[in-house]
């Protein structure tokens, strides 16, 4: 985009004060930030958990690559931290004989800053999140999360702040997500999960699931799976607000065997409605915020090929992934040990189409609104569903075990950095 002279700058805002009266320091401000707007892309974050790396695509269109980012350029010096302290020895080498499935997780979660030229990543193989710069690929902070874990984060709706989990110490952390400065912190229950701000950004939701790594996943034993709840605190003062235990409430319906464990969650649009899958199940429940129970219970489909021991469910998660389209018609659900991916109707609860995927790990929404992206971990690629038909769109290789994908921004013309 062509640089605009002061000069000119001056020239526009008197012509705009002259006919329509409106002060040059607003036509000006207006202008600059029309000009920030049009010099970023809008770009979905694909992070690939066991090789490190990160995969840019397109929003939406073809969702084609534009480029890749390593995400753990320091991992000579973490690696060298580790295997200089016992204890952080022994617990990299715990997730990655657990969680990790005989692989180091190095990236679960990823936003992009508001300008566009940075992303922040949690690392859960080194417990510690970090801002990489998007052009040169070089860390610009690190944050190392208290315990030995980091997981899933959430970014507040005006960019600036990012939370959070520390699995094995029971915390989130707030972070300022420029700087990397801690704003605040929050108790949670047993290894927290999931997290979501408000639209209006004036609470935080978080959910936490408990040991899920455990062999002791039959219904009877339920009871050692830890403390497991929703935490719900102000997102000013960190302060908990809500504890939402899913407990009483499954009980009250009879659903004594099912999992507490609430795992990924969506809000309708307008936050009066919570969709959310708990460990072990198929399908997912309906929540109402006000009454402040259970509306509604959705199985999927099994599939026959999928064996009913709940030992062999990765992580205990046999769904995991679950969005909603912009009108909040339709819910995606990514059934990961079915190997499936569907489109369900918010109204009647019926499912469309199974779309074929490989433990399908997330579900997001593509940047138009149209389409729903599902990460296929099993095969090492992202696969888009149409929302009006529930049909396969197309599948886009990316690197080794795809999670998270998330939408954010990149610089106009951004290429991958060296070594990306």
């Amino acid at each position: 985009m062509p640089a605009i002279r002061p000069r000119h700058l001056c020239s526009v805002a008197a012509a705009l004060a002259l006919t329509v009266a409106v002060p040059a320091t607003t036509a000006t401000a207006a202008t600059a930030a029309d000009s920030s707007a049009a010099a970023l892309r809008e770009v979905m974050f694909v992070g690939n958990n066991w090789d490190g790396t990160a995969d840019v695509i397109k929003s939406s269109g073809d969702f084609g690559k534009i480029g890749r980012i390593d995400v753990i350029p320091d991992k000579d010096e973490r690696m060298a931290e580790i295997n200089a302290d016992p204890i952080k020895w022994i617990y990299f080498m715990a997730i990655r004989n657990s969680v990790g499935e005989g692989h180091d997780q190095f990236v679960d979660d990823m936003y992009s800053t508001p300008d566009g030229g940075s992303v922040v990543v949690s690392r859960p193989s080194f417990a510690d999140v970090v801002s990489l710069d998007l052009a040169t690929g070089e860390v610009n902070w690190r944050f190392p999360v208290s315990g030995y874990r980091a997981d899933h984060m959430a970014v507040s709706p005006d960019g600036k702040r990012v939370a959070v989990s520390a699995s094995t110490s029971n915390t989130v952390h707030v972070l300022d997500i420029d700087t990397g400065r801690e704003l605040g912190k929050f108790a949670t229950g047993d290894k927290p999960h999931e997290n979501i701000f408000t639209r209006d950004g004036k609470y935080i939701y978080n959910m936490a699931i408990g040991d899920v790594n455990t062999q002791t996943d039959a219904p009877w034993l339920d009871w050692t799976k830890g403390d497991r709840r929703i935490t719900v605190v102000d997102a000013s003062t960190y302060q908990q607000v809500k504890v939402i235990d899913m407990r009483p409430k499954l009980d009250a319906l009879g659903l004594t065997d099912y999992s507490d464990a609430v795992r990924p969650a969506v809000f309708s649009p307008d936050e009066s409605k919570l969709y959310f899958q708990v460990s072990f199940f198929n399908g997912f429940f309906e929540y109402d915020l006000a009454t402040e129970k259970i509306t509604r219970t959705k199985t999927l489909p099994k599939n026959p090929a999928t064996s009913d021991d709940r030992t062999t469910f990765v992580n205990d998660s046999r769904h995991h992934g679950i969005s909603m389209s912009p009108d909040g018609s339709k819910l995606c659900v990514a059934g990961t040990m079915d190997d499936y991916a569907t489109v369900v109707d918010r109204t009647t609860l019926q499912e469309g189409p199974l779309v074929t995927a490989s433990k399908p790990y997330w579900a997001t929404v593509s940047g138009d609104g149209t389409s729903c992206v599902v990460s296929e971990s099993g095969t090492d690629q992202v696969t888009v569903i149409d929302f009006a038909t529930g049909r396969k769109q197309v599948s886009v290789p990316v690197g080794d075990h795809p999670q998270r994908v998330r939408l954010g921004h990149v610089e106009a013309g951004w290429t991958s950095p060296a070594g990306g």
